[in-house]
């Protein structure tokens, strides 16, 4: 048992450790903004991700977003895109992160967008990865890159290969309201979610390529009979037989590899490209645990996006829990908000005195949990210092 907990340990931390795994995020900012009631005295402290989330938070004209991230990769994805907004236009910008091809991605690199990088880490990653823009190869996307995006081209591939499951997919996304689209799902979840797919999403090496690390599939998996497969149907469901497909933008690119003027996130937006331009500077990333970040740059900090990694630190480094905790209730402002997302349907994860000093809203978690677009968590919560 405890060897099993090892190797799995060391596939998680390999692959976080070696490679991107995240070419977008996968929580949605509509959620967020709602709950966080960002404005112009925000000072944001984050996990970046993709980025894609920092900056649709711009848009509420927070002062400052320190964007944290253990995995220098994650910063420097998001490092190119300040860089595409600096350096270039609307229409570059979307060549690159709304088709996920750009063929003159060496070209603007070299001529405008290096510049525009953080010298180092950054700056070298891409001029040794700009490859992923190219549209040439099996992964003819940027989204099909990075360990989750190689799980969708895989998922994709499938799809390809069993031609009426394709064709049910692109008819799910074109329906027109939700009725419609129920017709669809229920066609479309029993041979989508066929036994090789059911098998495949027990597999710790392609969950770990997804970002999900051992401890959170035990968290989901335990509520379902059949484990990763019943918690995956139940969160499919969720998504597509209550809410509408036409502006589901991460479930869109997932299955079709691309965004489309119509259906991406706001930062993708001509309307915005303006604003986002101007607002970047007010973005700083940070290659750093949370913790680590907190010590060396203590602040009065007003919100805290912690996403899913303290499901991770309840289950292998409690003492780094409360750490953590400890270093951001000394860091908050008196009524700054922290939200985060779980695998585990209750919020026994957090340490008690936590407790002593936030207050849960699961109501209005809840009610905005029920609404978010992505829908693979278990759980949403906002909290705030008493």
């Amino acid at each position: 048992m405890g060897l099993a907990r090892t190797v799995n340990e060391q596939i998680f931390r390999h692959i976080h450790g070696k490679n991107l795994v995240y070419n977008t995020c996968w929580e949605d900012p509509r959620s967020d903004r709602q709950l966080l009631h960002l404005g112009p005295d925000s000072r944001v402290v984050m996990l970046t991700s993709a980025g894609c989330n920092a900056l649709d938070y711009l848009l509420d004209d927070p002062v400052v977003v320190h964007c944290v991230d253990l995995n220098p990769r994650q910063n420097a994805l998001l490092e190119l895109k300040i860089a595409l907004f600096q350096g270039a236009d609307h229409a570059a910008l979307f060549r690159f992160f709304g088709d996920g091809v750009a063929e003159d991605a060496r070209t603007l690199f070299q001529n405008s967008l290096r510049e525009h990088l953080p010298e180092g880490f950054s700056r070298n990653w891409w001029s040794r990865n700009l490859h992923v823009f190219s549209g040439r190869g099996m992964r003819r996307s940027f989204y099909w890159h990075g360990t989750s995006g190689t799980v969708a081209w895989m998922i994709r591939q499938w799809l390809h290969m069993q031609p009426e499951v394709l064709r049910l997919a692109e008819r799910l996304f074109a329906a027109q309201n939700l009725a419609e689209q129920t017709i669809w799902y229920e066609k479309f979840e029993p041979k989508f979610l066929n036994p090789f797919l059911q098998w495949a999403l027990q597999q710790h090496f392609l969950q770990s390529m997804l970002g999900v690390p051992k401890s959170q599939q035990a968290l989901a998996a335990d509520h379902f009979d059949d484990g990763m497969a019943g918690y995956f149907r139940h969160c499919l469901r969720q998504v597509f037989l209550e809410l509408p497909l036409r502006d589901n933008y991460f479930w869109n690119l997932y299955f079709f590899g691309r965004y489309t003027p119509e259906c991406c996130p706001n930062y993708l937006l001509p309307e915005n490209f303006s604003t986002l331009k101007s607002h970047t500077t007010r973005l700083h990333t940070h290659t750093a645990s949370l913790s680590d970040f907190l010590r060396n740059n203590p602040g009065a900090y007003t919100h805290f996006v912690l996403l899913d990694h303290q499901d991770w630190l309840a289950a292998h480094l409690r003492p780094a829990l409360e750490e953590e905790w400890r270093l951001i209730l000394e860091n908050a402002t008196p009524g700054a908000r922290i939200l985060m997302r779980s695998a585990s349907f209750n919020l026994d994860f957090v340490p008690p005195f936590v407790h002593q000093r936030v207050r849960f809203d699961t109501e209005a978690a809840a009610r905005m949990h029920r609404l978010d677009r992505v829908g693979t968590y278990a759980s949403t919560w906002i909290g705030q210092i008493q």
